[in-house]
């Protein structure tokens, strides 16, 4: 291989590995700040290609707010409530004013690090906007309602 081929090759090399490196260090970078949506009976049932959740790790969850769970501080903004779709019950703490469509019997998300098994300390809570509402997925879990597309028209049943 004549000289000007070897360096070429040997600048190409170098080139790929370097690319390499940053890509793998940027997707390693991604990893942390990835944030995982959890229902609380994926704590129960783990579906397949789905880690369970770990403490400690950034995730959100979404669900019912349990009726009589609500617990609020008088001294300062501390709340903590529990929620949960058909599997077990995940508690809720958070500091700071909640929305104003937060109220118990809604859905809502809430975005923070898992600090015990089925603890969740928010950072963000979000309140859904309507209470019919409801992810197709989550429907059928909780009531077994099917979800239908609006725009197909329903099959009419004939009257005699």
């Amino acid at each position: 291989m004549n000289p000007r081929r070897k360096k070429r090759l040997t600048w190409v090399l170098v080139l790929v590995v370097g690319v390499s490196i940053a890509i793998g260090l940027m997707l390693y970078a991604m990893s942390y700040s990835i944030n995982l949506f959890y229902t609380p009976s994926d704590f129960e049932q783990v579906e397949e290609g789905k880690q369970p959740p770990q403490v400690g790790q950034r995730m959100r969850i979404g669900g019912m707010v349990v009726e009589g769970s609500v617990d609020r501080d008088p001294e300062t903004l501390e709340v903590s409530f529990k929620v949960t779709d058909t599997g077990p019950e995940v508690i809720i703490l958070y500091q700071g004013i909640l929305p104003d469509l937060f109220r118990e019997g809604q859905g809502i998300v809430a975005q923070g690090e898992l600090i015990a098994p089925r603890t969740l300390k928010a950072s963000e809570v979000l309140a859904k906007h309507d209470e019919e509402y409801m992810p197709p997925e989550l429907a059928e879990k909780m009531k077994g309602i099917k979800h239908v597309n609006p725009n197909q028209p329903a099959e009419q049943e004939e009257t005699p």
